[in-house]
């Protein structure tokens, strides 16, 4: 988690922060649900994103 949240402030929130609570709930959630968990690779994952391990995982264990 420690990485995930230094990614997220050194890689996608500007230095000068959000205007607004919602522009930055809109954005970080952006950010986790679109990029991270889709696209990011995971060591743990064996370079995986987790929602491709996720994918491999149900397909292997036959459930979807």
């Amino acid at each position: 988690m420690e990485r995930m949240f230094r990614s997220l402030k050194t890689e996608w929130v500007s230095e000068t922060g959000y205007p607004t609570l919602l522009e930055a709930q809109k954005d970080i959630s952006h950010y986790l649900m679109g990029y991270y968990n889709e696209y990011w690779p995971h060591t743990h994952n064996g370079g995986l994103s987790p929602v491709m391990a996720e994918i491999k995982l149900n397909l292997l264990s036959g459930t979807s």
